[in-house]
C-alpha cells in the first residue's frame, strides 16, 4: 500500500477514496473488478469509492474479508470523516444548552 502521512488537522479523506486509492489502484483493480470480488453491484459501490455515499459496515466487512484492510480501521475513518463534516456545519445547528431548573430545597 502507498505511504502517505496524515496530517494533524487535515479533513480527513472519505474512506471510499481511501479504499479507492490504497486497494482498487494500487492492486491495478477496475471497480467492475472490485465490485464482483466484493460480491456487490457496480452501481452499490461507485458512489462509496467516489466520497458520494457513506461506508457502511457491511460494506466495511466485505473489503475487509476481500483485501484485509481491517473494518474497525476504514469505520473509524467514516467516523472520522462524518465529525468532521458536521462539525463544519455547527452553526447551523441552533440548539440551546440545557440548564435543569434548581431542585428545591428538602421540606423538613
Amino acid at each position: 500500500m502507498a505511504k502517505k502521512g496524515i496530517k494533524i488537522g487535515m479533513t480527513p479523506p472519505h474512506p471510499g477514496e481511501f479504499i479507492y486509492r490504497e486497494v482498487v489502484e494500487e492492486l491495478g483493480l477496475t471497480i467492475a473488478k472490485t465490485a464482483e470480488i466484493l460480491g456487490v453491484s457496480e452501481s452499490d459501490l461507485t458512489p462509496v469509492l467516489k466520497g458520494k455515499a457513506p461506508l457502511s459496515p457491511e460494506m466495511a466487512l466485505r473489503v475487509e474479508k476481500a483485501f484485509s484492510v481491517g473494518m474497525e480501521l476504514m469505520l473509524r475513518l467514516q467516523a472520522w470523516y462524518d465529525t468532521v463534516q458536521m462539525r463544519k456545519r455547527a452553526d447551523e445547528i441552533k440548539v440551546q444548552p440545557y440548564n435543569p431548573a434548581p431542585a428545591p430545597p428538602p421540606s423538613v
